[in-house]
C-alpha cells in the first residue's frame, strides 16, 4: 500500500496536480495492518493528516475487511468508491458490507510458487483509471520512477500488472468524483466518553501479573538491545521503569534497574530518557555474541 500510494501520487503529479501521499503504520512488527493515503488537487493542499472521508478506498487484502482494527470502512459513504482485491464478485462484497456506493473487485489469482503478485502496482493502476484524469503514460512512468531501484525484470512485472489493471477498469473510468470541502462552521464537538481515572496498581501494564501473556517472549522481536552500564547508573530507576511501555524494567531493593530481556522489545525508550546516559543501544547480534563468549569463559 505504501508503494501503491507513491505510484498513484506520482501519476497525479505528472498530470499537473498538487499531491500528498504518505503511509501510516506501526514499526513494531511485520504483519500488522497498514494503510497509506493520497490527496490530489489542482490548487495547493493545506489540509494535513489522515483522510477521514475518503473518495476511494482500495483494499489489497480482503481478509482485513472483517478486522475492525484495520478500519477499512471508516468514513466511507454512499459516494465512496470501493476497490477490493478479491476473487469474489463485487456483488458479493456489496451484499456482505451493505454498501450503496460503487464496489469493484480486482482479481488476485494465486501466483506460481516462484513468482510474486504485485498488488501495489495493480491497485495503483486501477485507482488511476477510476480518476479519469491519469493517462496510461503517466501511470507507467510513475511505476518505473518509484521502482527504479529494483531489478529490471521486477520493474517490468510491476509495469505489466499496473497497466493490465488500468485497462481492465476502462469501463469505470471517471467513476471517482472529487470530494467536497467541509466548512468549519458545521463542526460539531465529538461525543466524548468520560473514563474514570484508575490507580497505577490497577491500570498499569505488568507483564508479570496474573493472566497476562507472560509466556509470549516478545524479546524475540528485538533488533537493538538496551544495555545498562552500572558504573554510570545513578539508580534513579523510577525514570526507566516508569517510561518502559512494557514494564520490562524492574528495580531491586537498592533501586538498581534490571532489564527483562525476554520481554524487552527494544523500543529504546529507556536509552532516550536515561539522565546519565547509562543505557546504550547495542545491536542484538553483537549482544548475543558477547553473551555466548561470556558463558564460554
Amino acid at each position: 500500500m505504501k508503494t501503491a500510494s507513491r505510484i498513484l501520487g506520482s501519476a497525479f503529479f505528472r498530470e499537473g496536480f498538487e499531491v500528498q501521499d504518505a503511509p501510516r503504520y506501526g514499526a513494531e512488527r511485520r504483519g500488522a495492518p497498514i494503510f497509506a493515503y493520497v490527496r490530489a488537487a489542482r490548487e495547493p493542499i493545506h489540509e494535513r493528516g489522515v483522510i477521514t472521508r475518503p473518495d476511494l478506498v482500495v483494499v489489497a487484502d480482503d481478509s482485513l475487511v472483517s478486522v475492525a482494527a484495520a478500519g477499512v470502512l471508516v468514513g466511507a459513504s454512499a459516494r465512496t468508491v470501493m476497490l477490493i482485491c478479491s476473487n469474489d464478485d463485487a456483488a458479493v462484497w456489496r451484499e456482505r458490507l451493505g454498501l450503496d456506493g460503487p464496489v469493484f473487485t480486482l482479481a488476485c489469482e494465486p501466483a506460481p510458487d516462484d513468482e510474486v503478485r504485485f498488488l501495489g502496482a495493480a491497485s495503483a493502476g486501477a485507482a488511476s483509471r477510476f480518476t479519469g484524469v491519469i493517462g496510461r503514460e503517466s501511470l507507467e512512468h510513475a511505476i518505473r520512477e518509484e521502482l527504479q531501484d529494483l531489478r529490471p525484470e521486477a520493474v517490468e512485472r510491476n509495469v505489466g500488472e499496473g497497466l493490465t489493471a488500468f485497462d481492465e477498469m476502462e469501463a469505470h473510468a471517471g467513476c471517482l468524483s472529487e470530494g467536497t470541502i467541509r466548512s468549519a462552521e458545521a463542526y460539531e464537538d465529538p461525543n466524548w466518553v468520560e473514563l474514570p481515572f484508575e490507580g497505577v496498581e490497577i491500570s498499569a501494564p505488568d507483564i508479570h501479573g496474573a493472566a497476562t501473556s507472560v509466556q509470549v517472549r516478545t524479546g524475540l522481536w528485538r533488533t537493538m538491545r538496551p544495555v545498562i552500564d552500572y558504573d554510570r547508573c545513578n539508580r534513579c530507576s523510577w525514570i526507566c521503569t516508569t517510561f518502559c511501555p512494557d514494564s520490562a524494567i524492574h528495580a531491586d531493593a537498592d533501586r538498581t534497574p534490571r532489564i527483562d530481556y525476554d520481554n524487552c522489545k527494544g523500543c529504546l525508550v529507556c536509552v532516550a530518557v536515561c539522565p546519565p546516559h547509562a543505557i546504550a543501544a547495542v545491536p542484538e547480534q553483537v549482544a548475543v555474541a558477547a553473551d555466548s563468549e561470556e558463558a564460554s569463559t
